[in-house]
């Protein structure tokens, strides 16, 4: 059976708007502004550079690069060669970026010099040369790596991209291996192309005046595809915040009069305190909330602080991410993720049942299941891995929740998140929405430690509010009268900050691990 004619590129993306708005600033970095034309260009040249290091069509390229252009610049010069991106967390360490060099077979690093600390010496481990981006000229004979600034310029760049098949791989993306080692998922181009079209047409409301605030890290799904991807397929600008924090993202906000805001739970938990130091407001639209479950209580501080409303969506890297979403211009649902995107199915499954799929009525509590042009391909070289996600065309992703009659989705937790206490399942999401009521409480985390009598007791993590004063004691008294007797936290521990992931994620196994 052939697979038809039909090509397809995420580079395109760029490419077009290169086309279609060469004068206007694609990204803004500081003081300095790029454009259209010349990120293009400049992904051109880089790419005349690779392809002049042996790179060509399926091979894949690792970068490690933070949010600056040059991730942009080597993303799509990348992609431009036909070849295949594997953007690393800029958190790892040497030897998680072997693992990842090795598992992806990456023939090259792409590393900015703040990172070559750690991701040369992985590099190394792993056997693969690494070309260097951002090694200022004083420093070059301290850092004896070839920059590929300097190769582009020397190189023929290339004239378009390659034409790929649409269900060719484009990028690798390493998922946060809570379990065991991080997986490989394999984005095609179809899935990563029609992502943003739907995200474009149909979900957001992004427009080529709109300047959005890319704080979300780059090598991380929702980075890449909803700041990223999608603002450059609209011809918007993207002003790039290298490293988040709540002041100095209000103030490059209000600096550069960003309308459209993108971040995970804690970052807007962060601007709500920057905003009560800082009166200065950005002229925002509306904001957009993804990664982890944001309680109802910080949707309504944010919209009386910045009068912008807050839409909250859900996804996977899995699932290209955006599965469902509170699409833009009608009343969100606080407390949901919203509908299914365009072309998306939602499914919810016994979650017991893990070798076929049998669904549950509306309003049931379930596994939450997903289907669409959104899926990844798999697991890079993982055939049982994949199996185990994907039964009969879905995806089973883990999570706990339910559906209504008008196909709003509830996200309740992460099966592996719930707790067990004296037989009864307790939902932390639940607990952490009581939480964020108290006046004094900036954040909060609720998971379970192992118990002789009760199997799991719920504790909780709580960083207040700047001169708060409120004590463990407190806040537990506030959750018991406001939940059952058997979800109350029975230990609070006050605490200065959260353990967070890469992604801005709270990483709950920490917290187990710590106080467990």
């Amino acid at each position: 059976m052939t697979t038809g004619f039909a090509t397809m590129s995420v580079a395109a993306i760029l490419a077009e708007s290169a086309i279609r708005f060469p004068e206007k600033d694609a990204i803004i970095v500081g003081p300095t502004s790029t454009t259209y034309r010349d990120l293009w260009r400049e992904a051109r040249e880089y790419a005349g550079a690779l392809r002049a290091r042996g790179i060509g069509e399926g091979d894949a390229v690792a970068i490690l690069i933070p949010n600056v252009a040059e991730f942009p610049r080597a993303y799509y010069g990348i992609l431009a060669l036909g070849a295949i991106v594997v953007p690393i967390h800029a958190l790892l360490k040497s030897g998680e970026i072997d693992y990842v060099l090795r598992d992806s077979g990456a023939k090259l690093l792409v590393c900015a010099a703040p990172l070559l600390g750690e991701g040369a010496k992985g590099a190394a481990l792993a056997g693969i040369d690494v070309v260097s981006v951002m090694i200022p000229d004083d420093k070059t004979g301290e850092l004896p790596f070839a920059r590929l600034e300097d190769e582009a310029r020397t190189a023929t760049a290339v004239e378009t991209y390659v034409p790929r098949n649409p269900f060719d791989t484009a990028t690798i993306l390493y998922t946060s291996g809570t379990t065991g080692q991080p997986k490989g998922a394999e984005g095609c181009h179809l899935a990563l192309v029609e992502q943003v079209n739907v995200l474009l047409l149909n979900t957001f409301d992004l427009r080529p005046d709109d300047r959005v605030l890319g704080c979300l890290p780059l090598f991380h799904t929702f980075g890449q595809t909803c700041t990223m991807n999608t603002s450059f397929r609209a011809g918007a600008t993207v002003v790039m915040v290298p490293r988040f924090d709540g002041d100095t993202a209000l103030k490059v906000m209000v600096e550069q009069e960003c309308t459209v805001f993108m971040g995970v739970p804690t970052m807007y938990i962060a601007l709500l305190d920057a905003a009560s130091r800082n009166t200065e407001r950005p002229p925002l639209r509306y904001g957009c909330s993804g990664g982890a479950a944001i309680p109802v209580a910080i949707i309504e501080k944010f919209r009386e602080a910045f009068g912008a409303q807050i839409f909250e969506g859900y996804g996977l890297t899995e699932t290209s991410p955006v599965a469902t979403f509170n699409h833009v211009g009608r009343e969100p649902r606080p407390g949901t993720v919203g509908q299914a995107i365009w072309g998306v199915e939602i499914g919810i499954a016994d979650p017991d049942l893990q070798e076929s799929v049998s669904m549950l009525p509306i309003g049931e509590l379930g596994e939450v299941l997903i289907r669409g042009h959104l899926l990844m391909k798999g697991y890079l070289n993982r055939p049982a891995d994949t199996a185990k996600a994907i039964v009969d065309g879905w995806f089973r992703t883990g999570d706990l929740g339910t559906l209504d009659d008008d196909g709003y989705l509830t996200i309740v937790d992460r099966t592996k998140d719930m707790i067990l206490r004296n037989g009864y399942n307790v939902y932390p999401r639940e607990v952490e929405e009581v939480l964020a009521r108290h006046p004094d409480v900036a954040n909060s985390a609720v998971f379970g430690i192992s118990h002789e009598t009760h199997g799991q007791e719920i504790m909780a993590a709580v960083v207040l509010r700047p001169g708060a004063t409120a004590t463990g004691q407190d806040l537990i008294e506030f959750t018991m009268d406001r939940v059952a007797s058997y979800k109350y936290p029975r230990h609070i521990q006050i605490v200065q900050s959260l353990p967070l992931g890469p992604s801005g994620k709270v990483l709950k196994r920490e917290l187990v691990a710590q106080y467990g």
